[in-house]
């Protein structure tokens, strides 16, 4: 992981929650600087720390800013859509049947072909080799037990995991908000 002193391209701003967590560590909860500067005259927004990059209008001169706090508490504990990024982040984007991080696809434990759905509890992350391996059979029939039971993860469980996977590349006005072992490099 690279530690920026300068701006990241594109200038985003970190978005905490009214807490001072990220919204987000999986994605990363970034938003585009024009979005912020809107957010900021919305009064949405406190903003936390500045990039020294200054943008201006005739009458209006502004530093980006480089960390934003909601004004308004999000919630976290809403259930988290059932999407791929959010079914290979609860498997930590490993095959449940091999291991590999290689290929990645979503299988079906108990196959659409005999009344599997297309849910939490039926779905999990498995390398393309392994879910032609395993083909329309059910985990038994296939010999293939999944590492762990396919189920709902909570969001706080979400954002525990993304917290393994950090971004390559960080501000240095962002480290106070994050919260991984991040080694400087001098």
């Amino acid at each position: 992981m690279q530690v920026l002193t300068r701006p990241p391209s594109g200038m985003p701003a970190l978005v905490l929650n009214a807490d001072f967590r990220p919204l987000s560590y999986y994605p990363l909860s970034l938003w585009p600087w024009q979005e912020v500067i809107k957010a900021v005259f919305l009064d949405r927004v406190d903003v936390v720390a500045s990039y020294d990059q200054v943008v201006h209008s005739p009458s209006f001169e502004m530093r980006l800013p480089s960390v934003v706090a909601l004004k308004q508490y999000v919630p976290q504990e809403r259930p988290p859509a059932f999407t791929r990024f959010n079914l290979f982040l609860r498997d930590s984007f490993s095959c449940q049947y091999c291991g590999s991080l290689e290929d990645l696809t979503f299988d079906h434990v108990i196959p659409r072909s005999r009344g599997g759905r297309t849910t939490w509890e039926n779905i999990v992350t498995a390398c393309a080799p392994c879910n032609l391996s395993k083909g329309g059979r059910t985990p038994r029939e296939a010999g293939m037990q999944p590492f762990h039971t396919a189920r709902r993860p909570s969001m706080h469980e979400l954002q525990e995991r993304g917290r393994r996977f950090p971004p390559g590349r960080l501000h240095v006005s962002w480290l106070d908000y994050l919260y991984w072992d991040i080694e400087l490099e001098a």
